[in-house]
């Protein structure tokens, strides 16, 4: 199987270090802090729409690329300040790449930024493939990313999954026709309420067996 995860809120929690660099972000352009859900709340479409939501939807566009600048400068020295795997997570990944299933991560996250995340929690040599927010010309929920790793892959829709915790993670799946895992302990699992998922798990040790069963089953 190629399995696909999402970063943010999948693999890693990393919501603390976004809300500082939001938070940060504001202070520096004279704005008051978000609450940490607020910010929670708009992680998963790109560090553009997570800024641009911050600020308002007031601010030019000239404040959007100025403040998206320093977001990203800011977030990209303390990445990994307060960022860990989610527990079960390695041990997860251990034992997929174990059983010889091929593993890729497709993020809306830059992806010098989610590379550098994924090698330094210990996890970057066991994915064929990092895709970030800026690997193509559009992001999730556009299926190319998805589209793109079943070619290089040479995988088959039917032996896809894609593994996230938000709606979008489920809309991207759905644009290039491939089956989604959607994990409970993550930021946004209320939006599976609108986009539900073919399958739902709520600790990573419940992953490979679900999707084994779900597998052979058809």
């Amino acid at each position: 199987m190629l399995l696909i995860f999402d970063l943010d809120g999948t693999l890693i929690d990393s919501a603390r270090d976004l809300e500082i660099a939001t938070n940060s972000t504001l202070l520096h352009f004279g704005m008051g802090p978000l609450d940490a859900k607020v910010i929670q709340s708009y992680v998963g479409n790109g560090a553009e729409k997570l800024v641009q939501r911050a600020l308002g939807w007031h601010a030019s566009e000239e404040l959007v690329a100025s403040a998206l600048e320093y977001f990203v400068k800011y977030y990209r020295a303390h990445s990994l300040a307060n960022t860990q795997l989610y527990p079960g997570v390695k041990k997860l990944i251990t034992n997929l790449a174990a059983e010889g299933h091929t593993l890729a991560v497709l993020t809306n996250k830059p992806l010098k930024i989610s590379t550098d995340i994924l090698a330094g929690l210990g996890l970057g040599g066991h994915f064929s493939k990092i895709y970030g927010g800026d690997s193509f010309a559009l992001k999730k929920p556009d299926p190319v990313g998805i589209i793109t790793l079943m070619k290089e892959t040479a995988n088959r829709t039917e032996d896809t999954w894609m593994v996230g915790d938000s709606g979008v993670d489920v809309q991207t799946a759905r644009n290039a026709k491939v089956r989604v895992c959607g994990v409970a302990w993550g930021f946004q699992p209320e939006s599976f309420k609108l986009h539900p998922p073919d399958l739902m798990v709520r600790q990573p040790c419940e992953l490979l067996k679900a999707l084994q069963r779900v597998h052979l089953s058809g």
